[in-house]
């Protein structure tokens, strides 16, 4: 999508923001060949965590080194192998992987692939970090949210305090929102995948649509309504099981 005129649906605020795709710059990473970065979220703009929609032209590899950091990655288009010394996994369309802390991964990915990156850096509860864990889509349950049947989510982790964060799939039918406007000191990082709506941030409503990113900073007054005749469907993080205190 080309801009006309210097017009964009991005729109970037102090406490959130609306990233589209006309807006979308891409840069190069150090280690990782053939491969374009859009940094839709970053410290830079007050989140505490980092989002990218990584892009690949050819087949290549690229290391995520042992660190504080924790990743979190969902395949949108092509194939990628996660290797580490114990294992390898094979991912396609719609499967997911966490990476936890100082774990050394390798990452092979095909031509044309896409996936989004999350990073973070990661509060241990106590003296325990999570181990590898490589799943799909398909195999998360859905729940109806507050007995909304309309209102599906999955839970891409486990429920366990051993995680500081939530990923999360939340599916909504044609004309579902969410049952109230929330606040709350945990932030988030979506992508719509399927779908759009009408979404609420702060005292803005913004039109939004599959290939949208949104920011969630703390606090910030949030509320999604599904529009259109088809479902309406976003990835989306949140900081969990951690106090407010804590980091």
């Amino acid at each position: 999508m080309l801009s006309t005129f210097g017009s964009t649906r991005s729109s970037i605020k102090t406490n959130h923001a609306l990233l589209t795709p006309e807006s979308f710059e891409r840069v190069t990473q150090p280690g990782w060949e053939s491969a374009e970065f859009v940094y839709v979220i970053s410290p830079q703009m007050g989140a505490r965590f980092s989002m990218a929609l990584v892009e690949t032209s050819a087949q290549a590899e690229a290391t995520i080194g042992s660190s504080e950091l924790a990743s979190f990655l969902f395949v949108l288009d092509g194939q990628l192998e996660i290797k580490t010394d114990e294992a390898s996994h094979e991912l396609g369309r719609e499967n997911f992987a966490f990476l936890p802390p100082f774990l050394a991964t390798r990452l092979a990915y095909a031509k044309n692939t896409r996936f989004v990156l999350y990073q973070w850096r990661f509060i241990a509860n106590g003296e325990q970090y999570p181990k590898l864990l490589v799943s799909h889509s398909s195999e998360c349950p859905s729940f109806a949210l507050r007995g909304d049947d309309a209102l599906q989510v999955q839970k891409m982790l486990p429920i366990d305090p051993i995680f500081d964060g939530e990923f999360n799939l939340m599916s909504f039918e044609p004309g579902a929102s969410l049952a109230y406007v929330e606040t709350h000191f945990m932030e988030h990082g979506l992508l719509f995948i399927d779908g759009g709506g009408i979404y609420r941030l702060d005292d803005n409503w913004y039109p939004v649509q599959k290939g949208d990113f949104i920011w969630m900073g703390p606090h910030v007054p949030q509320w999604f309504g599904a529009l259109g005749r088809e479902r309406s469907r976003y990835l989306i993080y949140k900081n969990y099981n951690r106090s407010p205190m804590a980091g």
